[in-house]
């Protein structure tokens, strides 16, 4: 039925047929009979009768007016003026926004009513009989509560609002009657107190104990469904923190969206640490999962540096970074993970806020800070600052899952350990050959998916033609040996200068001129059989030493492990012993009696008699001793002797 002026233009046979659902040959009867007014115009199909909606009865016409629906009304910018407060105006509206489709649905079909009841009493039909046709038209089409009580009652709801408020005014006011049932607030608080738990009980269960409870308080509950959608109406926030955690709160805030296409390639780089799921068989025999650190572009997304090795460590981002910027160059930002690998001093010292270690005035300028790179701190625990998660991603398909390594996957989880679990472990250097061959495909692959790439380039062609516009810094000889690995102090040999290190020999002319004395090397753990850097003990640079006797090769990491090993068993024994002995020597001294009595010397039973000549007294005692005859004559004899001495020596002199 077209819309338009019906009183101008009025209605078909047709028309009347489909609204009222009867055939067009009902309805021409119908006309006939009670002589319904018409005029007669002549068409393509040849002659046809229109009639005016004024004219037909009023139940035609009701049938009319109410499938003449009007759209559904917006919601004003401003509430206008009306003779109801422009507050309550905006409660209507906001309700009505509210509320779920299908009681929008119904507020339409009262506002059709209404304006319906209100052009046929328009027509000169009179008001009680306008909202009786009306209602018997809606109760034909099965609509709920289309009664003349009805009609009253929604007239009144919109009595004097504006035309435009009425459809807000006609939204239902039931929300059904179990969803308001009654619960005691005592019940209500030990059911959310069950429910809102990290266990996450099921509502049945805690609808159960309950109950229980319930009993000996004399609750009266209603149903379980009126629990769950009391529970069902709490903030969808509220409820996951409750039930799953922080961290799955955090997942459903949304994820910001960072256009890294502001960038240009190398003016920013993330870096962080991914532990393959796959056994690999260690140069020294043990069987480890590799931890591999690497150095993204963020504008490329491309794989810049990497290293491999048991465990992360800050040597490993160390040299992962010295990698990156040995073959680029120095970036001018950096967002590293908050791992104690790239939150050492030796890498970030300077940086005020780190998340790991004590920050002191006094602290040595890391070498990233000291190359003029802008240090920037991931959130803890949130992948989804760092854009070289997605990477990882793809490193557990097509890195962990290789063919080469089939029947040393371990599984991502516990719980999902293959049947070969276990059943091989790769060669290390095996491994290592299969990880640059994927990287360097990671990096080629076309029709990367991102902003920059547009579902057309790789990573490396985008980062070589944004490379190629870039203004690029580039490391000096010198920054780069800042960033090898330090050894412990060695010394020189005192015939040649040469040096060892890990079972290798290395000598350079310079070093001659140090023989015999302690020296600082630099040294690259994955290249030891090619060179390594000298400096002084005052960290004066000597020269580069290359290796002349490489007899014997051995990864540092390993002995750098030990080394720790020891040092955690040392400290553990340490602390176990402070545990057990909890008072020092001194305390058990003090605990002593500070005086003690002298002790008492006992009566003997019988005294021996002494046979022979007297001992002298190893002491004087308090008396004088008396001399007898026999000393005197000794004396006497004594100093004769002495004075023959002396006459001899005298003789002999002259």
């Amino acid at each position: 039925m077209a819309d338009g002026n019906l009183h101008t233009t009025g209605l078909l046979s047709g028309d009347i047929a489909e609204v009222l659902g009867r055939h067009k040959s009902v309805i021409e009867k119908r006309a006939a009979k009670e002589a319904w007014p018409y005029t007669e115009e002549t068409g393509r199909g040849g002659k046809r009768r229109r009639y005016d909606l004024g004219a037909l009865p009023a139940d035609i016409q009701a049938a009319v007016l109410l499938a003449r629906r009007p759209a559904p009304m917006p919601v004003p910018a401003r509430a206008s003026k009306s003779a109801r407060d422009e507050a309550q105006i905006r409660t209507l509206w906001a309700r009505y926004e509210q509320v779920p489709q299908d009681m929008k649905e119904q507020a339409q079909r009262r506002l059709a009513a209404l304006q319906a009841v209100q052009k046929l009493v328009q027509q000169g039909h009179g008001l009680q009989d306008a909202r009786g046709a009306v209602a018997a038209q809606l109760q034909r089409e099965g609509v709920r509560g289309g009664s003349v009580p009805s009609l009253s009652r929604w007239a009144a709801a919109v009595q004097g609002l504006e035309p435009q408020h009425w459809v807000a005014a006609l939204v239902p006011n039931y929300t059904g009657g179990t969803a308001t049932a009654d619960i005691p607030e005592e019940a209500w608080d030990t059911f959310k107190a069950d429910y809102l738990r990290l266990e996450c009980p099921t509502a049945t269960s805690c609808y159960d104990r309950l109950k229980r409870v319930a009993k000996v308080r004399g609750w009266v509950l209603p149903s379980l469904d009126t629990f769950e959608r009391r529970i069902a109406k709490l903030p969808r926030g509220l409820r996951i923190l409750a039930r799953e955690g922080q961290e799955a709160l955090m997942r459903t805030f949304p994820a910001q969206e960072r256009d890294r296409s502001i960038f240009h390639a190398l003016e920013a780089v993330n870096a962080d640490g991914h532990k393959f799921d796959v056994f690999v068989r260690s140069p020294m025999g043990d069987i480890v999962r590799p931890m591999l650190v690497g150095v993204q572009d963020l504008y490329s997304g491309k794989i810049l540096g990497w290293r491999i090795a048991e465990t992360e460590s800050s040597d490993l981002a160390r040299m992962a970074f010295r990698d990156a910027i040995s073959r680029y160059g120095i970036p001018s930002h950096a967002w590293l993970d908050n791992g104690r690998g790239f939150a050492s001093k030796m890498l970030t010292g300077g940086v005020a806020n780190r998340f790991r270690f004590k920050v002191r005035e006094d602290d040595p300028t890391g070498v990233l800070v000291g190359m003029g790179i802008d240090i920037h701190w991931t959130q803890p625990y949130h992948g989804q600052a760092k854009p070289i998660e997605r990477a990882w991603r793809d490193f557990c398909d097509r890195i962990a899952k290789h063919p080469a390594f089939a029947g040393a996957y371990t599984g991502r989880k516990p719980d999902a350990k293959p049947e070969n679990y276990g059943s091989k472990a790769v060669a290390w250097d095996d491994f290592v050959r299969v990880v640059e061959q994927e990287i360097a495909a990671h990096n080629a692959r076309p029709k990367r998916v991102s902003r920059v790439c547009g579902g057309v380039y790789s990573f490396d062609e985008v980062f070589n033609a944004s490379y190629a516009q870039s203004t690029i810094r580039k490391a000096t000889d010198e920054q780069l040996r800042q960033l090898l690995l330090t050894a412990e102090v060695v010394s020189a040999d005192r015939h040649d200068g040469s040096v060892r290190l890990s079972g290798n020999r290395y000598w350079c002319e310079a070093l001659s001129e140090h023989a015999g004395r302690k020296v600082l090397v630099r040294f690259d753990p994955d290249a030891l059989h090619t060179e390594v850097q000298v400096y002084t003990l005052a960290n004066v640079y000597i020269g580069q030493a290359d290796c002349i006797a490489a007899v014997g090769f051995a990864d540092t990491s390993a002995a750098r492990e030990h080394l720790r090993a020891r040092k955690q068993y040392i400290r553990a024994t340490k602390d176990q012993a402070k545990a057990e002995i909890r008072m020092d020597a001194a305390k058990v001294a003090a605990q002593l009696p500070a005086d003690q009595a002298a002790a008492t010397v006992p009566s003997p039973g019988v005294i021996a008699p002494v046979f022979g000549k007297a001992k002298r007294p190893a002491a004087a005692t308090s008396e004088p001793l008396q001399r007898t005859g026999t000393d005197d004559a000794r004396e006497t004899n004594l100093a004769s002797l002495l004075e023959r001495l002396q006459q001899q020596q005298m003789k002999d002199r002259l």
